[in-house]
């Protein structure tokens, strides 16, 4: 790309894309370490939760709500309590509060580098509760109104 073209290339190009070989790679990794929240929700719901759902925030942030089966593993506590609450054998889904934090991918390094296989789950508690999922405290479950700018109104999915 010449200069001339780089400057009148959108903010969004300026930077070009890259070659489809390279984003196939790329996006087929990106999948290894992360999943959603509705897929992590879709499982559960149908009984598929060949994984272990790991909630790596606070204690008083676990009261505040939880997913339901979720194991409390604070960040800091997976090098001393992860092999007492975890199987290695079965995969792990990390999540944390939401987008703005990055305490699930610290856990799930922290757990990568004990050895287990682990997913980040994208949106945290967050989304999983703007989405109308459950969640638990310990006074028992609720579910709060979907958000309809996260979530799919009308509709079981968001059909992607």
């Amino acid at each position: 790309m010449t200069a001339t073209a780089a400057r009148a290339a959108s903010p969004v190009l300026a930077v070009p894309p890259a070659d489809p070989t390279a984003a196939a790679a790329y996006f087929a990794a990106r999948l290894a370490f992360h999943t959603d929240v509705a897929d992590v929700h879709a499982s559960l719901a149908t009984g598929r939760g060949d994984f272990t759902v790991v909630d790596s925030r606070s204690t008083a942030a676990w009261d505040q709500g939880h997913i339901p089966g979720a194991v409390h593993l604070p960040t800091a506590d997976v090098p001393r309590l992860a092999a007492g609450l975890l199987d290695p054998a079965v995969p792990v889904v990390v999540y944390c509060w939401g987008p703005g934090c990055d305490g699930a991918t610290r856990a799930a390094l922290a757990l990568a580098c004990l050895g287990y296989r682990v997913k980040e789950m994208l949106g945290g508690i967050e989304y999983w509760i703007r989405e109308g999922y459950e969640v638990e405290t310990w006074e028992g479950r609720s579910v709060r109104e979907p958000d309809p700018l996260t979530a799919p109104v009308g509709a079981a999915d968001c059909g992607c």
